[in-house]
């Protein structure tokens, strides 16, 4: 070991108590200390902050270290702190005395590290301080800011460099979790690193576990998967703030320990949520992406997306605070496009530029989401490293891989696409000439009259989005950086189309079809029903509706059955808390169904144990209350959907629940303003005869008749109003 390696170690022994570096960091650590510009790309957990802190430590001046959040700052100040080194940070948080002291303290090279706010960078007066400091370098942190093409756009970051130069001439280090090719080189050029040493480590985190999930029960599946991992640590992001509050109080009132983090709570109560999780007094924390930045938890055990994150980046980043010790990190998201729409519609006041910025960075989360591709294959694909292997093992699609299908003509169709259209086009373009969509882009260029146009007009957009990403990665394609979002043919792909060979692709997932379908298997941390004592409800379920001569479904609905042979509920506060059941249809029907149960387990000798219930959180309960209450009043169903700022489909959905669950509602001054008397009668007829209550098989009978999927539930609720109550 030479002298300069065992001086490294030796002071990374004694200041940070590590017996080793990991990866690429000695190496970067050397540059920075023979005062070289570097750019490190780095995942999450591997290490980011010692590249700069250990130089930071052991050489002369102070490291301005440039981060953009003040949760970030202070954590990172809290940890050198604990280390006996001197610290400061320098942003909006700090009252005027405090702003006097820290330099006070800078001026006396008491500090080795100043942590700067990018907005107080560029401030006038810190400027004149700043030169007035014996500096060493510049850090800019979360790097990936500066770009205009990343997921945490700052536009105070493209004005580093510039402040910068006025204070001297200062090696600069920038770093980052996250970056795309392009999204390297928009960061090398705006710091005018050009000529900066890259340290590029793997993308590659092989200790977690990715999964994409149907956006169906997720407040149940969320529930049953803390539970099932008790006392473990995790995040869960939300895009709303309201959803944080609501999300969190939910888990609260059903035994969990969580707290909410978002920009809206006040400082000091963010600050406190944030020790709370650190310190282990919570176990969850419910966040926007305004929390981990920087948070060195290293016993994260999962994170979960409630909703759909705005870009792969921010998705793999925020997954990368699961796991930073090596072991066990489970990685699930709840996936429905709806999101993705309800996203774009955020994006409406916003520049062209950033519009179609946004509306890429989507398309891109949607096809990950829905591919059935290895996960782990498509992320590292993402930021322009190559994995190897087909299955990783540690991914919903990897462990239950879908059949594959023979693609070889659609793969040639969507190459020569690319070759005919002079590889200057995008997915959305290159898809609409595939399927033969007349639209004015695609005429203007003259594309509806090459011999490409139509050819796949049998199968729709998600389909040949499919193809294009399974090509995408099997190299025969590749994005341009420069010009982004243009595909263009990589030399095997044009070899291909000389010569084309059997290729085998899998088709995509379609979550918004499967969660509105009931699950062919249950989720494997889900408890299967009991089927005897399924078949006997339903018996007893049978014999009651020919007695009072209404169809099954009525009384209960199957989801109420099969919960009833799962939970074994013995007493009516029990029976009452089933999906779809409630205390009017306990106190109407409950009786003999209880009977049953209780009989079935004593014969059985079955222990009866206490399972998940999920029990809504305060506010839900009073958006049920002020329905009915607005229902009373006989307003609208659109202005109560406005009021409560529900989609129309959400309102229905609360109405439905309302009305399982035993209440009564005469929406009849509604359904007579928007569906005639003769109609009413036909829907009506269908479900008396009917055998199931199920919407999609309403719809497919009734459909040809005119009716729209809103007009079959309202329907659907005033039936179960006046058979079922």
């Amino acid at each position: 070991m030479d002298v300069k390696n065992k001086f490294l170690k030796q002071n990374l022994t004694e200041l940070f108590g590590y017996k080793d570096f990991r990866g690429n960091q000695q190496a970067i650590i050397e540059a920075i200390l023979d005062g070289k510009n570097v750019f490190v790309i780095m995942p999450t957990g591997a290490g980011k902050s010692l590249c700069y802190q250990l130089p930071a430590i052991m050489g002369p001046g102070i490291a301005i270290v440039v981060s953009p959040l003040i949760a970030l700052m202070k954590n990172q100040v809290d940890q050198l702190r604990s280390y006996g080194f001197t610290a400061h940070f320098l942003n909006s948080s700090l009252s005027r005395s405090e702003i006097q002291r820290v330099k006070k303290e800078s001026l006396q090279d008491k500090v080795k590290l100043l942590y700067v706010a990018p907005e107080s960078l560029a401030k006038g007066e810190n400027v004149e301080f700043l030169k007035q400091l014996k500096l060493a370098f510049v850090a800019v942190d979360e790097a990936h800011c500066i770009s205009e093409w990343g997921h945490d756009f700052r536009p105070e970051y493209r004005k580093i460099r510039s402040v910068v130069d006025s204070i001297g001439n200062l090696p600069l280090i920038a770093l980052t979790a996250t970056a795309t090719p392009k999204v390297q080189l928009d960061i090398q050029k705006n710091l005018g690193m050009a000529d900066a040493v890259v340290f590029k480590s793997s993308f590659n985190r092989p200790n977690l576990f990715y999964e994409v999930r149907p956006k169906r029960d997720v407040d149940k599946n969320i529930i049953k998967f803390i539970k099932g991992h008790p006392k473990k640590s995790g995040i869960i992001y939300c895009l709303s703030r309201k959803k944080v509050e609501e999300v969190a109080e939910l888990l609260k009132v059903n035994g969990i320990k969580a707290l909410p983090y978002h920009a809206g709570l006040e400082q000091p109560v963010r600050m406190k949520n944030q020790d709370d999780f650190l310190n282990e007094n919570v176990d969850i924390i419910v966040a926007t992406i305004a929390f981990g930045m920087g948070i060195d938890k290293p016993d994260v055990r999962f994170v979960i997306h409630y909703d759909v994150p705005k870009s792969i980046e921010g998705y793999y980043q925020e997954t990368g605070r699961s796991g930073r010790d090596g072991l066990e990190g489970n990685c699930i998201m709840f996936y429905s496009y709806n999101d993705i729409i309800r996203l774009e519609k955020f994006m409406k006041d916003k520049t062209v530029m950033e519009r179609e910025t946004g509306k890429y960075l989507l398309d891109q989360m949607a096809s990950y989401s829905e591919s059935s591709v290895c996960r782990r294959k498509q992320l590292l694909h993402y930021f322009g490293e190559i994995y190897d292997l087909d299955n990783c093992g540690r991914c919903d699609n990897c462990l239950h891989p879908k059949p594959k299908f023979e693609a070889k003509d659609e793969v040639l169709l969507l190459l020569n696409t690319v070759r005919l259209t002079e590889e200057r086009f995008g997915a959305i373009h290159l898809v609409n000439v595939i399927r033969g969509v007349v639209n004015p882009h695609v005429v203007s260029y003259l594309h509806d009259r090459l011999e490409v146009f139509g050819k796949g007009s049998n199968e729709d957009v998600h389909f040949w989005n499919s193809i294009l990403h399974h090509t995408l990665m099997s190299n025969l394609m590749y994005k341009d950086i420069q010009d982004f979002g243009v595909f263009k043919l990589t030399e095997e792909g044009r070899a291909y189309i000389k010569k084309p060979r059997s290729i085998e692709f899998t088709k995509d997932h379609d979550y918004d079809k499967l969660a509105s379908e009931e699950p062919d298997i249950p989720m494997e941390d889900f408890c299967t029903y009991d089927q005897i004592l399924l078949d006997k409800l339903k018996a007893l379920r049978k014999k009651i509706a020919k007695e009072k001569n209404v169809p099954p479904f009525v009384i209960f609905q199957d989801p109420s059955l099969e919960e009833m042979a799962t939970k074994f509920p013995i007493t009516k506060d029990q029976l009452g808390k089933m999906t779809g059941v409630g205390m009017g249809k306990v106190m109407k029907y409950g009786d003999p169904f209880l009977n049953l149960i209780n009989s079935y387990v004593e014969e059985n000798e079955i222990e009866v144990m206490p399972d998940i219930v999920v029990k809504s959180a305060i506010k839900k309960s009073q958006i049920k209350v002020l329905i009915i209450q607005q229902v009373d009043k006989k307003v609208g169903l659109n202005e109560i959907a406005d009021s409560k700022n529900l989609e129309m489909t959400e309102l229905m959905h609360e109405i439905e629940q309302i009305v399982n669950s035993g209440t009564k509602l005469n929406l009849d001054y509604y359904i007579d303003s928007a569906i005639d008397e003769d109609r009413q009668e036909l829907a009506y007829e269908y479900f008396m005869k009917a055998e199931t209550d199920d919407i999609q098989t309403a719809v497919n009978e009734l459909e040809k008749d005119g009716f729209t999927e809103e007009e079959i539930r309202l329907m659907r609720i005033k039936f179960m109003c006046e058979m079922a109550q």
